[in-house]
């Protein structure tokens, strides 16, 4: 089998990875910016690559490789380095992002892909397998959809690196599409009560990647996105929007990370284990109809190691058409719930 890469192997979510591999078989090279990556891949028995992503000659790095499952965040960050250094070296480029930046990115490199006959699908874990398998199936429910909406329960807690974005995301504020367009909203914009699957509950929008590629995934040009939050919390961050210039200054997020990276350490195993993740989404057209779907699968960080292995495994055995692509237009809406413990989207009618 061709040669592969996980980059940023020795974080929380790509160790994951890292191990599953090698429990399938699989000899990625396991790489990254820190020694730890060398340990890791001597312990599974694997090659091993350390380098930086600011330094030169990235592509060299990753020469003969057909593709680099990246998972160092802040994508916001280390997403273009990679994806122009697949593009110099031919090798596809996949990550687990959520970040809505890193999507439409992508999305521009889409006709430089083509030609250089590689593939660049972020999102290849929990963001965004599932929901956009959600939006697929939606769409096809009610092909004359006008609005989306999509959210997820998921009670595991976060990674160093979902935690680092979450921040960064504070500064940012919200997004949602309308008609057609990302367009920026203050944070917890808006706020509806949804059964995720098990009773309805207080939720807000969020800026999660389906803003983006649920339009690429559906051509659906009303998109928002959802998770549970409390009333103490929807009242915090729209306290919050009064200060958020200040919050994207870059010595607060320094500081804010900071404080991430020592006291962030990533759900336990036992802890994964305990919290599945409750999926939904609900089409809408302009006569009113409406369709609503829901998935139960395993929690996201689990969801994000079986979700991104079956995707490397896909572009190493087949050739496949070169651009860019989300995950259910390169693996099908079906995708989701052929991954272990996933059940089937059901969809209904309000």
């Amino acid at each position: 089998m061709a040669d592969w890469m996980i980059y940023g192997a020795n974080g929380y979510t790509g160790e994951l990875i890292a191990r599953e591999a090698k429990s399938r078989g699989l000899t990625p090279v396991l790489a990254g910016r820190s020694a730890s990556v060398k340990t890791l891949a001597d312990q599974l028995g694997l090659r091993s690559r350390i380098f930086a992503l600011e330094s030169g000659g990235l592509a060299k790095e990753i020469a003969g490789m057909k593709l680099v499952l990246h998972c160092a965040g802040p994508f916001s960050t280390t997403a273009r380095p990679m994806m122009e250094a697949c593009l110099g070296a031919g090798a596809h480029y996949l990550d687990i992002t959520g970040e809505i930046s890193v999507f439409e990115l992508a999305a521009c490199l889409d006709t430089e892909a083509e030609a250089t006959g590689i593939v660049i699908i972020p999102g290849v874990g929990f963001d965004v397998v599932p929901t956009d398998c959600v939006a697929a199936t939606l769409k096809a429910a009610l092909p004359t959809a006008t609005s989306l909406a999509l959210g997820f329960d998921s009670r595991s807690g976060f990674s160093p690196g979902t935690a680092k974005t979450s921040v960064e995301g504070l500064g940012q504020g919200g997004k949602v599409r309308r008609d057609g367009a990302i367009v920026s909203v203050p944070l917890a914009w808006k706020t509806r009560h949804i059964d995720f699957g098990g009773g309805e509950k207080l939720a807000m929008t969020i800026p999660w990647g389906d803003v983006s590629t649920a339009w690429h995934s559906t051509g659906i040009p009303n998109v928002e996105t959802y998770i549970p939050a409390s009333p103490k919390l929807v009242a915090r961050l729209k306290r919050l929007n009064w200060v958020r210039p200040f919050l994207g200054l870059s010595p607060v997020q320094a500081i804010m990370k900071s404080r991430i990276a020592k006291s962030v350490r990533g759900p336990s195993e036992e802890t994964r284990e305990k919290t599945p993740t409750f999926v939904w989404g609900e089409a809408a057209n302009q006569r009113g109809e409406r369709r609503i779907a829901r998935l139960q699968t395993p929690n996201g960080y689990t969801l994000t190691v079986t979700a991104s292995l079956g995707i490397v495994e896909h572009l190493l055995k087949k050739e496949v058409q070169p651009g860019f692509r989300t995950p259910s237009r390169l693996m099908g809406a079906d995708y989701v719930t052929t991954l272990p413990g996933c059940g089937a989207i059901v969809v209904s009618k309000p």
